[in-house]
């Protein structure tokens, strides 16, 4: 039964990180005043460059790194079309989420002689080392390291946002722009550096899930993974703790959807499979009227305008 229990808590883990990279990039980013509905395409592109940096050099750190460079330069088209051009928000985001998969399919077949995946490449440690605790019934407690560099993420997101005077300033020009403007602060830039910072923090998303919870890119390895935590920012309230509080309980859904999905009942595992997204599905119905987003979320900014 312990046993049981802490492959439970190991597999929500490992499955929740990816979430909270990804929650903590529609965080910033909405905290700001812009919504990133494309965290699934920048998570994708992550998840790519981690692959390939990974394999062609044989260091997953350095793939880690590449993939929110890489995260970053696509949400710089996303701040471009939304802050510069004022352009629809929410069609810029689904722009991103439609140019990314083929961007990272493209680039798959030229690198990897036509194939729609990569080889198996060398992927990031384990927590406490890749042979520590094994044998014992608390193996499954070695989690990868993206599990504490997510926690790590996470903490230092809520210090900046809420004990810092930049986070005051980001939480102003997502709630009042033209009031933070008229202090001095300069709104396009900020939401320029969120935003920014989000594409980076989705491209570390989706390293997560290829350079630790599968050793190789496919064109599923996302699979709704940025949507799931665009639920959670919702879940979470827009904050970086609420935020990975919710990641946390849909890493649980999908540990029970691999448990349970394993033969361990007589449901059939497509059903067990929809768990996740099914519970995605009600959370947004019934906490999306009761959480209330930044004033100003998904309004771009004129400047002397009302």
């Amino acid at each position: 039964m312990p046993s049981s229990l802490f492959l439970l808590i190991g597999i929500t883990l490992m499955y929740s990180t990816p979430l909270v990279f990804g929650a903590l990039s529609g965080v910033i980013s909405e905290r700001s005043g812009v919504v990133n509905i494309g965290i699934e395409g920048m998570m994708m592109v992550g998840a790519f460059t981690a692959s390939a940096v990974s394999y062609f050099t044989g260091n997953p750190w350095l793939g880690f790194l590449a993939a929110g460079l890489t995260g970053a330069i696509i949400a710089l088209l996303h701040a471009f079309a939304s802050i510069t051009f004022r352009a629809d928000q929410t069609v810029s985001g689904v722009a991103i989420n439609l140019l990314a998969p083929g961007l990272a399919l493209f680039f798959c077949r030229r690198l990897f002689d036509n194939a729609a995946m990569t080889p198996v490449y060398t992927t990031l440690p384990k927590l406490f080392g890749d042979k520590a605790l094994a044998g014992t019934p608390y193996a499954s407690l070695n989690v990868d390291v993206t599990v504490a560099l997510g926690l790590v993420a996470a903490v230092i997101m809520w210090f900046v946002l809420y004990k810092t005077k930049w986070g005051l300033r980001v939480r102003a020009v997502g709630e009042h722009p033209a009031a933070a403007d008229t202090l001095g602060i300069n709104v396009e830039r900020t939401r320029y550096v969120c935003v920014i910072v989000s594409g980076m923090l989705a491209g570390f998303g989706g390293a997560s899930v290829t350079l630790a919870i599968v050793s190789q890119f496919t064109q599923t390895a996302i699979s709704g993974q940025g949507f799931i935590a665009l639920a959670a920012v919702i879940f979470g309230k827009w904050k970086p703790h609420g935020a990975y509080g919710a990641c946390l309980l849909f890493g649980l859904a999908q540990a029970l959807a691999v448990i349970l999905g394993g033969g361990a009942t007589p449901i059939p595992s497509q059903i067990v499979a929809m768990f996740p997204y099914v519970m995605t599905i009600v959370v947004l119905v019934l906490f999306v009227g009761r959480s209330e987003a930044p004033k100003a979320d998904g309004v771009p900014y004129i400047k002397g305008g009302r």
